[in-house]
């Protein structure tokens, strides 16, 4: 391609639904990237026979963003169970949807896990509208028992925030439990990367081409090349804004396991905190789909919040008092380290920016719309409106 009329920065989720949206609104799209690869955070790599997705993710089926873009059937979505299985006091407790599985809910009600009220605070937390506070107080203010908070909601919760203390904005947390609530969470049959795959396609992908500077109607390589065209979007935060709170971060191991853990589809929570280790949560994900990893092997996905290295040891120590003896002997595949893999949201953030940064120049991305993947895909969209309202 000669001679775009876009230039996109960035082949992350954003930048490719952007793309994407412009080249069927009849628009010459180049898009570059700094990286070996597309997808960006949303990407999967291949290891030994195993997909390791960069950091643990998912994909709740109620966003509204990827069921109007993607086409989810060819990603042949393998969903997780409604609800997760907790680790408590020494033992293992399934919280499942008590209007799916009624006799499931019984189990954690016995063990204390949960009380009797939680069910009715939950439902007040699904229509909760009130005044903007945190997470935290929110999830008080609701009347739910200490026990249902520190076992099952606070670690699920700060598995998805990626922040310890729970200060995510309450309105965040409006967002969590509707989309949860409304439909299960699922990965692609090969993986999250399949996502930027589907997106990537028909559109003029360039990677390892790092962007030094961007004005508008033209970008300047690292090499020096100079791209120009009629409008330049910059779908990738640090070059002309960033996450106005800064970001949460996340450590991502994965392990090669003879077989499951524990069987089946389900998030392992843990519900006794830091005094049971680093790890926050765990999945199985052959369980989820088989296509991640050979015949016969087990993929063990562990998160750990925070950035930097995750001390493996600790790690393994934790695995092993769950799991058992055989969980120290697993084979480390991979760590992830993402410091940046989601922009904060505290009390008073307003994320949504409008996509023209000057004239020629827009911008798009998670941290200027709403942390999530939904977040992301409707942000490059609206980009793509924008340019081509524009250049109409």
């Amino acid at each position: 391609m000669s001679a775009p009329d876009v230039i996109v920065v960035g082949a992350g989720v954003a930048g490719l639904a952007c793309a994407r949206r412009l080249g069927q609104g009849g628009l010459a799209v180049l898009v570059v990237e700094a990286s070996d690869g597309i997808g960006g955070r949303v990407r999967t790599d291949e290891v030994d026979g195993f997909r390791l997705d960069r950091g643990f993710q998912v994909l709740p089926t109620a966003y509204r963003e990827a069921r109007a873009i993607l086409d989810l059937d060819r990603l042949r979505l393998r969903a997780f169970e409604r609800g997760a299985i907790v680790r408590r006091g020494g033992s293992f407790h399934r919280v499942a949807d008590p209007r799916r599985s009624p006799l499931t809910a019984v189990g954690p009600l016995r063990a204390g896990v949960v009380r009797p009220g939680d069910a009715l605070a939950v439902a007040r937390l699904l229509r909760r509208r009130g005044p903007e506070t945190t997470t935290r107080d929110a999830l008080r203010d609701a009347g739910l028992s200490r026990s249902a908070v520190d076992a099952f909601l606070a670690p699920f919760l700060r598995g998805i925030f990626l922040e310890p203390a729970l200060e995510t904005s309450s309105r965040f947390l409006e967002f969590v439990l509707a989309t949860f609530s409304a439909g299960p969470a699922a990965v692609p049959e090969r993986g999250m990367g399949a996502i930027a795959e589907q997106l990537a396609e028909g559109v003029d992908v360039r990677t390892d081409a790092p962007v030094a500077d961007v004005e508008p109607r033209s970008v300047r390589l690292a090499s020096g090349e100079r791209i120009e065209g009629r409008a330049v979007v910059v779908a990738t935060a640090g070059l002309v804004d960033d996450a106005p709170a800064g970001w949460n971060s996340v450590r991502c191991l994965y392990f090669d396991a003879p077989h499951p853990p524990l069987p089946g589809a389900w998030l392992v929570l843990n519900g006794d905190g830091e005094n049971e280790g680093p790890v926050n949560n765990v999945t199985t994900l052959t369980e989820v789909s088989p296509a991640y990893g050979p015949p016969g092997r087990a993929l063990v996905s562990v998160s750990v919040l925070g950035a930097g290295e995750p001390v493996v040891e600790d790690v393994r120590r934790q695995l092993e008092t769950w799991f058992g003896a055989e969980a120290r002997r697993w084979r480390l595949l991979r760590t992830y380290s993402i410091e940046q893999a989601l922009p904060a949201w505290p009390v008073g953030l307003s994320f949504e920016q409008p996509a023209r940064a000057a004239g020629g120049l827009y911008a798009c991305g998670d941290h200027r719309a709403h942390p999530s993947l939904n977040g992301a895909l409707r942000s490059g969209r609206l980009a793509a409106e924008a340019v081509l309202a524009d250049l109409a």
